[in-house]
């Protein structure tokens, strides 16, 4: 199923601005929360949907590449679920910098009191994490699947992640009693105004740990190594970024994982250049087949291609392959394969190539004769490229 349009998903135009957005996610968070919809999976779908558009349109980066390049701009492998699978709601938002007592509280003028003790803290998110990935230009023209290992903070195998030596261990924060947040009153020119801040005690958690992990030392997190499965599309481009949700660094005491940033480097090709779609290709064929005219084979991205060169063809020449570059990173179509003759001219000749040369020379044909077909090199591009 496609994906929707992220401006149609959160209901807001294109020229928004970035407190529009946050405000329009702020409602369709309140409007699908499960707290308002009880066992309703298409509002979690829609949740997480808000979520991945959110993700996306309150970040400048990746909203210029929506912009510009659509879905394909920056799908990280977000997968069904906007990449949020195995996150509850509540760590959803707050992965965003809300938390589900403001959003409640913002619209009926109170919080929710979270159930605490006996379960996994609520810990702060982790840390984004940036990594390159080299690619061929064969790899860019089909698209690839790459299985990478990334050296990160990882969960505590020891506690799950909680921090906890044992279950027993974490109990409702006396602060906050289990909530999260705490109150603060604050004078404004308005008067008065109460707003739900993050609980210091526990920072935010709700839960604190009686008996820490001893592995991790409370952190539930760990340095270890992941093997990260990635499909980058085709049509990619140097120092393009694309995202995975949730496969960065791991959250401190069970929080969510920070995002996995993936910079794509292009290795250089021994025998194409590219230019945006189009990849160019030096041809060098001797004075006789450019004079007589010959066939010849040339590489390309999908094998070998037979190509004719006409007889007179001219140094500088550029015959044009069809279809034979790049594809468009948002488009079915494909860019084309320029070849470029240069027609070779030896440096040493022996007695009889020096005596074939010379006979030559003074023959009415080989005398130059610009003529309408032997334009400049700016002229024959001018005339591909209109």
């Amino acid at each position: 199923m496609a994906k929707r349009d992220y401006y149609e998903v959160l209901d807001v135009p294109k020229n928004s601005s970035a407190d529009d957005i946050k405000k329009s996610y702020r409602k369709k968070a309140l409007e699908y929360h499960p707290d308002r919809n009880p066992n309703d999976k298409s509002a979690e779908e829609k949740f997480k949907e808000a979520a991945e558009a959110y993700d996306v349109l309150s970040d400048p980066d990746k909203r210029a590449r929506y912009d510009r390049l659509g879905h394909a701009g920056v799908d990280g492998n977000y997968g069904a679920g906007g990449g949020f699978q195995g996150m509850d709601m509540d760590e959803i938002l707050r992965r965003f910098g809300f938390d589900s007592d403001d959003i409640f509280g913002e619209f009926f003028g109170g919080g929710r009191r979270r159930s605490g003790g006996g379960g996994r803290p609520r810990g702060e998110r982790g840390s984004n994490l940036r990594i390159r990935v080299k690619l061929t230009l064969e790899e860019i023209a089909t698209g690839v699947n790459k299985k990478i290992k990334v050296r990160k903070q990882v969960a505590c195998n020891t506690c799950s992640g909680s921090g906890a030596r044992d279950p027993n261990s974490v109990e409702t924060c006396g602060t906050c009693r289990g909530s999260g947040v705490v109150n603060r009153v604050t004078q404004t020119p308005f008067g008065m105004m109460q707003t739900a801040v993050s609980c210091p005690a526990c920072s935010g958690a709700g839960q604190t740990i009686k008996s820490p992990c001893n592995v991790c030392k409370g952190d539930g997190r760990v340095f270890g190594e992941e093997t990260i499965e990635m499909d980058i599309p085709a049509g990619v481009h140097e120092g393009i970024q694309l995202s995975m949700a949730g496969k960065g660094n791991a959250g401190a005491k069970g929080g969510g994982a920070g995002d996995l940033l993936i910079t794509v480097e292009e290795i250089p090709h021994e025998e194409f250049t590219r230019d945006g779609s189009n990849i160019m290709y030096e041809l060098f064929i001797n004075i006789a087949d450019a004079s007589l005219g010959t066939k010849t084979e040339v590489p390309t991205l999908d094998g070998r291609a037979r190509i004719t060169i006409p007889p007179g063809t001219q140094s500088g020449k550029i015959f044009r392959l069809k279809d034979k570059g790049l594809p468009g990173l948002q488009s079915y179509q494909r860019g084309d394969q320029l070849i470029h003759v240069n027609v070779w001219i030896p440096k040493k000749f022996n007695d009889e190539e020096r005596r074939l040369l010379e006979k030559l020379r003074d023959m009415p044909n080989f005398q130059p004769n610009p003529g309408k077909e032997d334009k400049s090199f700016f002229e024959r591009v001018k005339d591909i490229f209109g």
